[in-house]
């Protein structure tokens, strides 16, 4: 119970990565506040987390919306004496398809840049008067291996966006670091988590699945555990002199 007495906030919780480091955050001790824009997965998160015995509050955010963060941090800082950690792991292509870029229409691109960057940016933003205040703080993003080279489904705005996030991350880690906070970013390999990754893989076809496996070292993809394991350990206070940093979980895909 290394987090225990903590409180964690996570985005993105009603399914895949974000549901499984909610569960690891919440194993290791800590209160988790979940946030997420599905209410019907968010209340099955709910469910399952408090039959499990943790201590869980779950509210519909859609972290493109800076008011939705700003009530959000407000409702849990009136709740608890402080906030430990926050996990911004909402993200994602919004639906999208690959579109050579001349046929990118703006909106498209804003959309999925508002998710993936904004969403992180509002979050920090959020939560650091707190933090500040405190002395302490554990901030991880969640960022993608698009953001380190190139998207696989081609999708131009959310690698632009990820890799956006790790500067982002990068630069609050410079200028969070004298307040005690630390800033850090998972970049995770290709791993089906959701309805969109499993349509990913799907339109892979047999070849491109094999393929894929087979350029990766471990020979095999992520699971949501392996990426919740990674933020477990940035949120811990053993990490507490690594700040800034990316770490690509995605079984030696991306070696730099």
């Amino acid at each position: 119970m290394v987090l225990e007495g903590q409180t964690a906030l996570v985005t993105g919780v009603g399914h895949g990565l974000g549901k499984a480091i909610a569960r690891k955050l919440a194993s290791d001790g800590a209160r988790i506040y979940g946030a997420d824009i599905h209410a019907d997965e968010l209340d099955s998160v709910a469910a399952e987390f408090q039959a499990e015995g943790y201590t869980f509050q779950g509210r519909i955010v859609d972290v493109s919306d800076p008011e939705a963060w700003h009530s959000w941090v407000k409702d849990v800082t009136d709740r608890e004496s402080a906030m430990h950690i926050l996990v911004n792991n909402a993200g994602g292509v919004a639906g999208q398809v690959h579109h050579p870029i001349e046929a990118v229409a703006d909106q498209d691109f804003d959309r999925i840049v508002q998710i993936n960057l904004y969403g992180a940016f509002y979050g920090i933003r959020a939560v650091a008067p707190s933090m500040k205040q405190q002395g302490y703080g554990r901030i991880i993003n969640i960022s993608s291996g698009a953001g380190l080279t190139h998207s696989l489904t081609g999708i131009q705005a959310y690698s632009s966006a990820k890799a956006g996030q790790i500067g982002l991350t990068r630069q609050m880690a410079f200028e969070l670091g004298p307040f005690g906070i630390t800033v850090n970013n998972v970049a995770p390999g290709f791993v089906i988590s959701n309805p969109t990754t499993h349509r990913q893989w799907e339109a892979m076809g047999a070849d491109g699945q094999h393929n894929l496996v087979q350029s990766i070292p471990m020979r095999r993809l992520g699971e949501p555990e392996d990426i919740a394991a990674m933020v477990a350990f940035f949120a811990g206070k053993e990490a507490g002199y690594i700040t800034g940093q990316v770490i690509s979980v995605d079984g030696g895909l991306i070696m730099r």
